[in-house]
């Protein structure tokens, strides 16, 4: 006999089907989710914000709809969290730092907007690094963001509380945004999907060179579900694409989207740390599965370089730099010292260097749609390495060496390219592998459809990770 799963480990449509039926009310649902999330926060520091009468009041709203037979979107009283660097009306942006001043925002950015429209509840904001400019869990303002895996380990970042409620099943959808691996990286450690969707497909303001939003969940279906809602046009974003209607039911295609695809399997970044042993047998034996339910899958040379990673590192470390001198000294210091250390390094750059570095954007996009256009979809590491140790800024911990391990996520920012992240495996120590699975430029869509291919093939999955428990 199945034991039925408990109601924080439901998925965001099935929720949906439920409300309609009656079986479930979001009530419920949410009362449920607010008290298992209030036994991970302790251990876990995935939360900002998080204030159960608010997200309650949410939720008889929407129960009254529901009773009603007038829902007022296709997630109304799914529970949701949003990333604090998304502005939600009234709620102050620390954007993961202790420097910041606690302003309420005016308004909802696009995507928080979209999803009340839509009817979500609002859980709670997820916590970032200082600035997200960290693939870690730290922060000068925030508690230290666990992995639910191993609270030892970092959740990765910068969407760090996301990847981290995600896991730990603080309800079905998950908000976050990535500039250069941000959504991917923590979907990886944290064993959960994520899409990086095209550049503008989901508005979001400010807009920034890179920078999208996207969905962080533990199925394809529901991010799918969250596509629906977050694609909605925005004028706001001045970057957006033009709206487009697309089918985003149609991700399930079963493994017949596979026949015949030319995918290119891309082991080697070409700089940044080494792919462990353990992540590329993961990789390798995912690449397997697609070529035997009918892909062609080809090895790909790498096409990105030391000159490339170095160049957007050095001009982010500029941009770093004059944002950081612009503040008040007794505000700067409160910054976390890696940051800036990292920032401090560029203050020597000539103009001609800082012209030199900002070039390395423009000739990743370029490399990165040559290096791909032979092939209909791109496999990979989403990271090269397995999730470290959680009191580290990164990897190497190097201020220096800060970005040597989103050489496989980076370039697919540049190009505008959609590109998710989906569990493929684990260590022998049980901490989850990401694969990468990259389209050409707005084919989301596709990139969804494969990605729920590899997700019917993959096999069963860990158990999802339990709070720790309570002292007696």
């Amino acid at each position: 006999m199945t034991t039925p799963r408990a109601l924080h480990d439901l998925p965001a449509h099935e929720l949906i089907t439920a409300y309609r039926q009656r079986t479930l009310s979001p009530v419920e649902v949410t009362t449920a989710v607010l008290a298992h999330a209030q036994r991970w926060e302790p251990s876990l520091h995935a939360c900002y914000l998080m204030r159960p009468e608010l997200a309650l009041a949410q939720a008889r709203e929407s129960e009254a709809r529901w009773l009603r037979g007038a829902p007022c979107g296709p997630l109304d009283g799914v529970p949701v969290t949003v990333k604090e660097n998304i502005a939600t009306a009234g709620d102050p942006m620390p954007l993961g730092t202790a420097a910041s001043e606690l302003l309420a925002a005016a308004a909802d950015a696009p995507p928080a907007a979209r999803l009340r429209e839509a009817g979500a509840v609002l859980l709670c904001k997820t916590t970032m690094p200082d600035y997200g400019m960290l693939s870690s869990g730290l922060s000068s303002f925030h508690a230290l963001t666990r992995n639910p895996w191993d609270l030892g380990k970092t959740p990765g970042g910068s969407s760090a509380g996301g990847g981290a409620a995600a896991a730990a099943g603080y309800g079905p959808l998950h908000l976050g945004t990535d500039i250069g691996g941000s959504l991917r990286l923590p979907a990886s450690w944290c064993g959960i999907f994520s899409l990086k969707p095209s550049l503008g497909r989901i508005p979001i303001d400010p807009p920034y060179t890179g920078r999208a939003a996207g969905p962080m969940t533990r199925c394809v279906a529901d991010a799918a579900l969250l596509m629906q809602v977050l694609s909605l046009p925005d004028a706001r974003d001045s970057m957006s694409l033009p709206y487009q209607a697309i089918a985003w039911p149609r991700f399930e295609q079963g493994t017949a989207k596979l026949q015949g695809l030319r995918i290119g399997l891309l082991l080697d970044a070409g700089c940044g740390l080494a792919v462990q042993p353990e992540v590329r047998a993961a990789v390798e034996a995912a690449a397997a599965l697609l070529e035997q339910a009918g892909a062609s899958v080809q090895p790909m040379k790498p096409f990105f370089t030391r000159a490339m990673l170095d160049g957007m590192d050095h001009a982010w470390r500029m941009r770093s730099l004059m944002d950081l001198n612009a503040l008040p000294a007794e505000r700067r210091v409160r910054v976390l010292s890696f940051i800036r250390e990292w920032a401090d390094s560029a203050a020597g750059m000539t103009g001609a260097e800082v012209f030199a570095a900002f070039s390395q954007f423009h000739a990743t996009r370029v490399a990165t749609v040559a290096a791909s256009a032979a092939y209909d979809y791109v496999i990979s590491p989403t990271a090269p390495v397995l999730a470290f140790d959680a009191e580290l800024a990164s990897p190497t911990n190097d201020p220096l060496r800060p970005l040597e391990h989103i050489a496989f996520t980076v370039p697919w920012n540049m190009s505008e390219q959609p590109a998710a992240s989906i569990n493929c495996g684990y260590s022998t120590s049980g901490l989850p592998i990401g694969l990468q699975i990259v389209g050409k430029r707005f084919d989301d869509l596709g990139v969804l459809q494969v990605a729920r291919a590899f997700e019917l093939l993959r096999g069963a999955q860990q158990p999802w990770p339990l709070p720790p428990l309570a002292p007696n």
